[in-house]
């Protein structure tokens, strides 16, 4: 049963959340530098905080919130946790992430994506 209801929020996913997912060309530019990643929550992280003027961090935490608005409507319509619904979609995200971004590892860390 769980993995129907992941296969089916997967295939939701790619339709209901594609909005919430899209990023600006400055936040592409900042994964693809790794100042800012997918972590594996489903949400958008800042890895150098250093490197991140406060324009970036406010669009992080606008698409983070988009993000959760779109997992809530996935959840409420598949009768699962938001947080299910953002882990199904951490997934896909992780893996279509290009490669030489940095994405969030299982352990927490972040790594380079080959």
């Amino acid at each position: 049963m769980k993995k129907l209801i992941a296969v089916s929020l997967l295939a939701l996913t790619a339709f209901a959340a594609a909005p919430a997912l899209a990023a600006s060309a400055a936040i592409d530019a900042a994964k693809a530098q790794c100042i800012v990643g997918e972590q594996t929550d489903g949400y958008l992280g800042v890895i150098d905080a250093a490197k991140a003027d406060e324009a970036l961090k406010r669009e992080v935490r606008s698409i983070n919130q988009q993000r959760k608005a779109a997992y809530a409507e996935l959840a409420a319509r598949n009768g699962v946790t938001i947080e299910q619904a953002a882990q199904v979609t951490a997934e896909r995200l992780l893996n279509s992430a290009p490669s030489g971004h940095c994405i969030q590892s299982s352990a927490g860390g972040w790594v380079k994506k080959p």
